[in-house]
């Protein structure tokens, strides 16, 4: 009787056990869709140190003419841009071309400037992301996008790849979403988001190359084209 009673409690157990397993893991499923960006801030580790790990960027792409032409008494320019990856400078991760009126080009990038609750070294940190391409003759709302808002940058795909895909997503579409309301977040570290448009009037036969520095301002470095 007493093996009998032994051989029930364990396959009780098991069935507890199998039983369990799908409900630990809609829970775990609840609890990610249910998890705010404030909380992922504020709770999470692993995003905190994969924000340290960010290091210092200098060259982040580059834009060159690849077409210039008069069309009923107008200029048109077409412009090639280029974002290069974070660890090869030659390395391409996007490219695009598009035709703007005119050759005084806007390129316009949004800045994510993140303090000490968010950086473990409490050394400040710095990531972009690239929002449009347009000519003066144009508004920015009208411009040709870049990166496609509420999605992970390219540029940025090995940053958190420690975390789970929702976190992922949760933590690129709240920064996207955040270029209209900056302040709702410094409590939580992040000390800065804010645009960063520059424009030069572009020339065929040059190289543009954009470059960041450590206060996340983005300046563009002008070169013959080899």
């Amino acid at each position: 009787m007493a093996e009998k009673s032994k051989i029930r409690r364990y396959v009780l157990f098991v069935f507890v056990c199998v039983l369990l397993v799908p409900v630990a893991y809609l829970m775990r499923g609840f609890y990610y869709s249910a998890m705010t960006i404030h909380q992922l801030l504020a709770e999470n580790k692993q995003l905190k140190q994969a924000i340290t790990n960010l290091t210092q960027e200098d060259q982040i792409g580059y834009a060159k003419v690849i077409a210039q032409e008069t069309k009923e008494g107008k200029l048109f320019t077409t412009v090639r841009f280029v974002e290069t990856a974070r660890d090869d400078k030659l390395k391409k991760i996007l490219e695009k071309d598009c035709t703007i009126e005119g050759d005084i080009i806007h390129f316009d990038a949004l800045i994510v400037k993140f303090g000490d609750k968010m950086v473990m070294d409490g050394r400040s940190r710095a990531l972009y992301l690239w929002r449009r391409v347009y000519g003066e003759k144009m508004t920015p709302e009208n411009g040709f996008a870049i990166e496609q808002q509420g999605a992970e940058p390219e540029r940025y795909k090995d940053l958190l790849k420690i975390l789970p895909v929702k976190e992922r997503g949760l933590f690129w579409s709240a920064i996207w979403d955040l270029a209209n309301n900056p302040e709702s977040l410094k409590m939580h570290g992040i000390a800065a988001i804010y645009g960063n448009v520059t424009y030069s009037k572009l020339t065929k036969g040059f190289v543009y190359i954009f470059k960041i520095n450590s206060a996340g301002q983005i300046h563009p470095e002008v070169v013959p084209e080899m």
